[in-house]
C-alpha cells in the first residue's frame, strides 16, 4: 500500500475505528483500582489516541500530498546515475521527455498527475501537455520528480525550432509538485493568461526544493550535506536544456514559489543572477535560519558567520552590491506575520535591483490566498522575461549516423506576447 492510496487512507481509518471500538468495550473491565488496570487504562487511551491522530494524518497527506512515499518519509531518497548523456529535446509527437539511457530528465509515474483537475487534454499542439518527468542532478545525484507545462506553441510547427522562456515554481516545506498542480494551479493558470494573450508561451516547470525529505534544507548548499542551492541553480537549468526546447540566456528564466518556496525564489535569485533574472515569492521570508526542521544549515567553524549573512537577504543589501535582477513579494497587510518584513525589504532594495509588490489588506498563509495573487504574479514575471531570439540549430548527420531533423522552418513572427522586450 502506498503512503497515499486510498487504501492506506480507509486501512488506518478502520483501524482507529477497531481501537476506539475496543476501548468502549475493555474500559469497564479496566475500571478496577490498583496499578494495573490504571496503567492499562492509559495504555487503551494512549494506542487510541495514536490510531486516531495516524488516521486523519494518513488523510491530510493523501489529500495535501505532503510526503510521496514512506521511503521519502523515513528519509530514504533516490540518487542519480553517474554518467550522463544528451536527449534530443525536438520531439514534435506529443512527448518531450524522452526515455533516453542516462538523459538528465526521465519520464516519470502518474505522480498523482491523474488526481489534478484542469489539466490540458486531447491535441498538445492545441491545448498544450503536462508531463510528469524527474530530473536527475548531474553534479548533486539527486533525483526530483517534476510537472512540466508546455505550451500549445512548442508542439506547433511553426515553432519546431523555437526556444521559449522557463518560470520554475516551487512548492513550499514539505509541499509537493502535486500542490503546485492542483491547489496553487500554476499550469491551469498559465495555460488560461497564455491563451487569452496576457502571458507569452512559456514553460512551466512545478519541483518541489525539498530534496532530502523530511528535512528542510531551504534551498541552502548545507555542509557536507543536501547540496539544494547547486540542484536548483545549476542542474536543474542543464536537466532542462538539455531536453526541452528553452532559453539559455538568464534573461528567459524565472523563479517563483509560495511560503519557503518563495524563500527559495529570492534567494536563488539574488545569489545567481546568471542563472535566475527574475523572482516571484509569495509570503516568503528574508533570513534563513535554523528550526527543528532544517537541522544545522550552515556547519561551524570561521565560516559559518559567512554562510548565515550570505543567506540574509537584507544584510546582502546593505553589505553587497545589488544584483541586476527583478524581484515580486507579496504579503498581506492583515493576517500574515511576514508584512513588516516585506515592507523593509522593499525599501532596501536599491538599483539596479527592481522590486515590484502585492499587498492585499487581508489575507493568510494559505493557497486561497496565493492563487489570488498568481495571475497577477505570472503576468509580471511575463513582462521581465525575454522571449528568446535563439532557435535550436539544425541537425546535421554525420557519416555513420542518423539524426532527426527537427520539423519546419517557418519562424513564427513577432506578436505582443512573443516580441522580445
Amino acid at each position: 500500500m502506498g503512503l497515499t492510496s486510498e487504501t492506506t487512507v480507509y486501512v488506518v481509518a478502520a483501524v482507529a475505528a477497531v481501537c476506539v471500538a475496543l476501548l468502549v468495550w475493555v474500559w469497564p473491565r479496566l475500571a478496577s483500582p490498583g496499578v494495573r488496570h490504571v496503567l492499562g487504562r492509559l495504555a487503551a487511551i494512549g494506542v487510541t489516541q495514536v490510531t486516531i491522530i495516524a488516521a486523519f494524518t494518513c488523510w491530510l497527506n493523501s489529500s495535501y500530498q505532503f510526503f510521496g512515499s514512506w521511503g521519502e518519509l523515513f528519509g530514504n531518497v533516490d540518487t542519480a546515475p553517474v554518467g550522463v548523456t544528451q536527449a534530443d529535446g525536438h520531439n514534435s509527437a506529443g512527448t518531450a521527455a524522452v526515455a533516453v539511457k542516462g538523459a538528465l530528465v526521465q519520464p516519470a509515474g502518474d505522480e498523482q498527475l491523474s488526481r489534478v483537475s484542469g489539466l490540458p487534454s486531447g491535441n498538445p499542439a492545441v491545448n498544450g501537455k503536462v508531463e510528469s518527468v524527474k530530473v536527475i542532478g548531474h553534479r548533486t545525484g539527486v533525483v526530483d520528480p517534476a510537472f512540466v507545462y508546455l505550451p500549445p506553441q512548442y508542439f506547433q510547427k511553426a515553432y519546431a525550432r523555437q526556444r521559449f522562456p522557463v518560470v520554475v515554481a516551487l512548492s513550499g516545506y514539505p509541499g509537493s509538485i502535486f500542490n503546485l498542480a492542483q491547489y496553487l494551479r500554476v499550469s491551469q493558470t498559465a495555460g488560461q493568461l497564455q491563451k487569452s494573450g496576457q502571458m507569452q508561451p512559456t514553460i512551466m516547470v512545478m519541483i518541489r526544493p525539498t530534496i532530502a525529505p523530511p528535512r528542510d534544507t531551504e534551498c541552502v548548499n548545507v555542509p557536507g550535506g543536501p547540496q539544494t542551492e547547486t540542484f536548483l541553480a545549476k542542474d536543474l537549468p542543464q536537466a532542462l536544456k538539455s531536453v526541452y526546447r528553452v532559453g539559455h540566456d538568464a534573461s528567459a528564466w524565472g523563479v517563483m514559489g509560495y511560503s519557503s518556496g518563495g524563500t527559495c525564489a529570492l534567494q536563488l535569485t539574488m545569489r545567481n543572477p546568471h542563472v535566475y533574472t527574475t523572482a516571484g515569492a509569495l509570503s516568503p521570508d528574508y533570513k534563513i535560519k535554523d528550526d527543528p526542521t532544517t537541522g544545522n544549515l550552515f556547519g561551524s567553524g570561521l565560516g559559518r558567520v559567512n554562510r548565515v549573512n550570505g543567506h540574509d537577504l537584507l544584510w546582502r543589501l546593505k553589505h553587497l552590491p545589488a544584483p541586476q535582477v527583478s524581484v515580486l513579494v507579496a504579503d498581506s497587510k492583515h493576517g500574515e506575520r511576514g508584512y513588516p518584513q516585506t515592507v523593509a525589504f522593499i525599501k532596501a532594495v536599491k538599483a539596479p535591483m527592481r522590486v515590484a509588490s502585492i499587498l492585499p489588506e487581508s489575507g493568510s498563509h494559505n493557497f486561497p490566498t496565493w492563487v489570488r495573487e498568481m495571475p497577477a504574479t505570472l503576468k509580471w514575471m511575463n513582462e521581465q522575461l525575454t522571449f528568446p531570439q535563439d532557435v535550436v540549430p539544425r541537425h546535421v548527420p554525420k557519416k555513420g549516423h542518423s539524426t532527426v531533423r527537427a520539423e519546419g522552418t517557418e519562424q513564427p513572427k513577432p506578436t505582443a506576447s512573443t516580441r522580445k522586450k
